[in-house]
């Protein structure tokens, strides 16, 4: 009897198609995220599970599903799973490391230089039509932040992490770094997180969203940051006291921010970020090139399919269960 296996959304690739040649698969086709009331209801009867960073898999949830057996996520993160939970279970839970690495640190980079360089607030100037003769130019018009030879702060000293060092240097910028576990890497100069917020002129952060790390640049840790410094934060939003960064930026004390994640996501059109013009922001689009994407797919069909046949999943997060 083939096992059934829900996808809670469209994805692309070729090896979703392999995947469906040996499970009953049950693709959510919209309109939309697949809601969570609709989650439990599509997954009922169901050995696998492929979903996305948007599906909450929690305790109560896999209370109400004993026939589960795995989960793949077409993620990095799993901060949206409660691995420890399936694992209780002996469910394994699979993602898609490595892959994003370069395209999410490019992202990183791009929000870096658009925020010193106040690349989005100069487009709506154009775009609203304030571009004219009386004001097309003067010493201070649209004056930045340099981001050559600047230092940079990595929170986080990961694979993304060592990428954005490796971006750093070809702009000629000192790169400080700071690890939750000590881990020395050439070009970096490893220094305590308090070291690193006080000397740096950009801070990017790129840790996971642990218990450890939620809020762990806090009111506290923001205002360490050097006066008229640039945050960047591609990795996730419950790591940044977002109502301290937002009252940090408006006061002056910081430059700029450039935000590709919320702690609340889709983000609240009332959230202080979104008031502020030195602010770039962006829907969560740290991966969101085609062949990574797609590349992400790949590995989560792969994760599956390796356990519909009983294999050892390629990328699993809870391999103790396998």
């Amino acid at each position: 009897m083939r096992k059934k296996v829900l996808v809670t959304h469209q994805v692309p690739g070729e090896r979703i198609h392999e995947l469906a040649q040996h499970c009953e698969m049950n693709v959510w086709m919209g309109p939309g995220l697949l809601p969570a009331s609709t989650l439990a209801e599509e997954l009922v009867g169901c050995q696998g599970l492929l979903c996305l960073l948007t599906d909450r898999i929690d305790r109560t949830l896999l209370d109400s599903m004993p026939d589960l057996e795995f989960v793949s996520s077409m993620s990095v993160g799993v901060d949206h799973i409660d691995v420890a939970a399936l694992t209780e279970r002996g469910i394994a839970v699979g993602h898609t490391p490595g892959i994003l690495v370069d395209t999410t640190a490019d992202a990183a980079f791009a929000l870096m230089l658009s925020a010193a360089r106040r690349i989005v607030e100069a487009d709506r100037y154009v775009r609203r039509g304030n571009w004219r003769a009386e004001n097309a130019w003067s010493p201070e018009f649209f004056t930045g932040k340099d981001v050559s030879g600047a230092t940079l702060g990595i929170v986080g000293l990961g694979a993304i992490g060592r990428a954005m060092a490796s971006r750093a240097a070809g702009f000629g910028m000192r790169v400080l770094g700071w690890n939750r576990s000590p881990r020395e890497v050439p070009g970096i100069e490893s220094v305590s997180l308090d070291e690193l917020l006080v000397a740096s002129d950009f801070v990017s952060v790129h840790v996971a969203l642990t218990g450890d790390t939620v809020n762990l640049l806090d009111a506290d840790k923001i205002s360490l940051m050097k006066t008229g410094a640039v945050l960047v934060n591609t990795a996730r939003g419950g790591i940044v006291d977002e109502q301290a960064l937002a009252q940090a930026l408006g006061s002056g004390a910081l430059y700029a921010a450039g935000i590709d994640v919320f702690a609340q996501e889709p983000v609240a059109m009332d959230n202080p970020l979104l008031a502020l013009p030195n602010v770039v922001v962006a829907p969560h689009i740290g991966s969101a090139t085609t062949l990574t994407r797609t590349q992400m797919a790949d590995i989560a069909a792969d994760n599956a399919l390796a356990a519909i046949v009983g294999d050892p999943m390629p990328y699993c997060v809870n391999p103790e269960v396998q």
